[in-house]
């Protein structure tokens, strides 16, 4: 009787694997591929702050083309950065467990297609950009593009624990865009946004690679657990969330934001201090995701404040 169950699950697996997908399903599959090079996930959080900082910029705010327009050139640059990201590291993501799938490490899209789609990507955002909102926020994509490909890819996430120190300063570029598009000018105001971001990618990104250290280990990328080790990591955790807990302050202090953001700013900022305090004391994998997961939700959640404080 158990043998005949093997052989009739043998046999559905066979005949599942013998099914050839259809042309329609080739295509979709394609398309998927090709949309998982411009790392959508990533995206949709650049976006929001994107389009948030555009009202705490213009209050009264940018007329609905405007912030269409932005989030489809915000869209193509922040995706042919991800393009040529993928292009760049297919060698090291192939010895990671996290991306050993991506399209170009197993050959469902060739190099040089996955290299032409993220510079064919990247012109597109300065030309629409340029076109249809104003030079000045895409030549700020570009910056993005450039500082993530060259800045931090290619030049320091191979060499230097603080490579996503300095090199994230490129995530850091979305809110400016914003403001640019919004006003067609950046001020001294516009420094809040990007400050926020840039000292909230260490603790966000390293509480990620503690997570996923073998595989850093594996490819000889110096992420800081490799380097300093956990302890080192996540005191450095802890000290970049509250440098990034007192800028948070700033726009309050400065007359950007008002009190709503305050207390936004105040509550979100003592939760995050919490989670990275009890991360340091405790290095329990559980706490480690919590603190990332949070990470997230905190940046989303404060801009949101900041476009409801700005607008109300």
């Amino acid at each position: 009787m158990i043998d005949g169950l093997e052989v009739r699950e043998a046999h559905v697996r066979t005949s599942a694997e013998n099914v050839q997908p259809t042309p329609l399903q080739d295509v979709f599959a394609v398309v998927r591929d090709y949309i998982t090079l411009t790392k959508p996930r990533i995206i949709s959080l650049l976006l929001l702050t994107t389009v948030t900082t555009m009202f705490v910029a213009d209050p009264a705010g940018p007329p609905l083309s405007i912030i269409l327009w932005t989030m489809l050139g915000g869209y193509l640059a922040a995706g042919g950065a991800g393009a040529i990201n993928h292009f760049v590291d297919r060698k090291r993501d192939a010895h990671m467990a996290r991306t050993s799938s991506r399209p170009l490490v197993n050959g469902r899209i060739s190099p040089t297609h996955g290299l032409i789609f993220g510079i064919t990507l990247g012109a597109a955002a300065f030309l629409q950009l340029w076109l249809t909102v104003n030079f000045l926020a895409a030549a700020l994509a570009m910056v993005g593009l450039l500082g993530y490909v060259f800045l931090y890819t290619v030049w320091l996430k191979p060499i230097t624990p603080q490579n996503i120190v300095i090199g994230g300063s490129a995530g850091a570029v979305p809110p400016l865009v914003g403001w640019a598009a919004a006003t067609g000018s950046l001020t001294l105001e516009a420094a809040w946004p990007f400050l926020i971001i840039f000292f909230w990618t260490p603790p966000h990104f390293w509480a990620l690679s503690l997570m996923i250290k073998e595989d850093y280990e594996r490819t000889g990328v110096p992420m800081l657990p490799v380097v300093k080790g956990d302890a080192e990591t996540r005191r450095q955790i802890l000290i970049y969330t509250v440098v990034m807990f007192v800028v948070t302050l700033g726009p309050f202090f400065t007359g950007l934001l008002g009190t709503l953001y305050l207390a936004c700013a105040l509550v979100l900022g003592g939760i995050f201090i919490g989670l990275s305090v009890v991360l340091y004391r405790d290095p329990d994998p559980t706490r480690n995701l919590r603190t990332y997961l949070y990470s997230l939700a905190y940046l989303a959640l404060l801009f949101v404040a900041m476009a409801i404080d700005a607008v109300a």
